[in-house]
């Protein structure tokens, strides 16, 4: 018998690139803006100015990728 999660769950389905979201232009949430600040310290970059919702989150990936934390 199959669970009904993983019925109805398609493989990276629910994950949308950050180019389509519909608030992807409004200002970073604080929980990105605290975790893009953390991820910058850690891999000696500054925190650029003015990012939008969707911009951070790619910067996000990017510093995960960086300093090893999205493993």
């Amino acid at each position: 018998m199959t669970d009904r999660n993983q019925r109805n769950a398609s493989p990276q389905g629910a994950i949308k690139d950050p180019d389509e979201w519909v608030t992807g232009e409004e200002p970073p949430t604080a929980a990105q803006e605290s975790y893009l600040h953390t991820l910058s310290r850690e891999a000696g970059e500054e925190v650029p100015d003015g990012l939008t919702k969707a911009e951070a989150a790619k910067r996000i990936e990017e510093l995960q990728a960086e300093t090893g934390r999205g493993q």
